[in-house]
Parts: structure tokens; C-alpha cells; sequence
């Protein structure tokens, strides 16, 4: 999957339209799964005990992770963004009070009457939403999938030269061989012999 870039997740969210109840939902699980390099089994597997707001930002305790296979947990740290429009917590915080949400899942369906269900969104769901989000800024869905989160956040930090160890205490990846591929992404045209003689 190609990896949701920040200008392009930018322009996502002012495409949402912001009336709507399942907008808000869209914009609260983009926003948070892309700052927080989560996995989609990640956001959907996410219950309200999770959660821990505080004054800085939003702490997530994931109970188990793909690389996490004893079940210790790990925290993601999600700050306040500098940004109202972008910032990841408010976004969550705005879907959790429409919507009404006290306990159980954090991200669930929404229906046409604007109903919200009780179980939670299903993973597969989680790459539907980032398909069709993509399509309403003229991009190919078929190129972008749950994953493009997880890897947007990779791609965007290290073409901003964020350590590796800042990024995997992010993401929880335990080596920089899954993230190398994303940093070749990144860093293809300015760490390139041709851009550096200059021709």
C-alpha cells in the first residue's frame, strides 16, 4: 500500500464535510491511526479503557500488538496537534461526544440514519474508510489501504530526518528493516548522487 502522505491526509479532511456523524468518525480515526503509526487491527481492536487524555495529549495502551505476542502492552504517546484542524486528540474527542461513546469500542459503524452500532468497526473496515477517503481528493483507491497510515507516518518522519528510535517508540517496530523500505520512499530524490553532484 502506498503510504497517505501529511499534505494529502490535509487535503482529506477538508474534503470531509463536517456536519456529518460519520465525517467526524472518519476524520477521528484517520487523524489518530495515522499519528499514532497504528495498525488497523490496532484501531479497531481500540476500547475506551484504552484511553487516558491528559493535559499534554492522549496516551493509548494497546494490550497486545503484532509484535507483542506475550501480551505486555505498550503505550503510544498522540499529542496535542499545533494545528485545531489536524490535531488528533480534539478529533477524538469531538466523535467520541457526538456519538455518544462512554465505554466499548472506540471507532464503530455508522449508519445512513446516523446510528451508531454497538460492535466495533471491523479491520477490513478501517482500509475501506482510507479507500474511500483517498478517492475524494482524485487519488486510486486500489493504491491505498489501512496500512497507508502506519506507513504515511514512517514516510513523513523520515523525510524530516526523525530518528529511527523516535519512530519506532512511535510505531512500536522492533527494527528498521520494515521501515528502510518506507525511508527509500522518503529520501529517493534528496539522498540521491544526481541531486548531490548537482547536475
Amino acid at each position: 500500500m502506498a503510504p497517505l502522505l501529511l499534505d494529502q491526509l490535509r487535503a482529506i479532511l477538508e474534503a470531509l464535510p463536517h456536519a456529518r456523524l460519520i465525517a467526524k468518525r472518519d476524520r477521528a480515526l484517520l487523524l489518530l491511526g495515522w499519528a499514532g503509526g497504528f495498525r488497523r487491527s490496532e484501531l479497531s481492536g481500540m476500547d475506551v479503557t484504552d484511553l487516558d487524555f491528559q493535559k499534554e495529549g492522549l496516551v493509548v495502551t494497546l494490550p497486545k500488538s503484532k509484535t507483542d505476542q506475550q501480551g505486555e502492552g505498550r503505550q503510544v504517546y498522540v499529542p496535542y496537534g499545533q494545528e485545531a484542524a489536524t490535531c488528533p486528540v480534539r478529533a477524538l474527542e469531538k466523535w467520541l461526544k457526538a456519538a455518544r461513546i462512554k465505554h466499548g469500542p472506540v471507532f464503530r459503524g455508522v449508519d445512513n440514519r446516523e446510528r451508531v452500532g454497538e460492535g466495533p468497526l471491523h479491520k477490513v473496515s478501517v482500509g475501506r474508510i482510507v479507500k474511500r477517503s483517498v478517492k475524494m481528493i482524485g487519488l486510486p483507491p486500489s493504491r491505498y489501504g489501512g496500512h497507508s497510515l502506519r506507513a504515511g507516518l514512517v514516510t513523513e518522519a523520515a523525510k524530516r530526518r526523525v530518528p529511527d528510535a523516535i519512530i519506532m517508540n512511535q510505531t512500536g517496530h522492533r527494527s528498521t528493516e520494515v521501515m528502510d523500505g518506507y525511508k527509500r520512499v522518503a529520501t529517493g530524490f534528496t539522498d540521491n548522487v544526481v541531486t548531490m553532484i548537482g547536475l
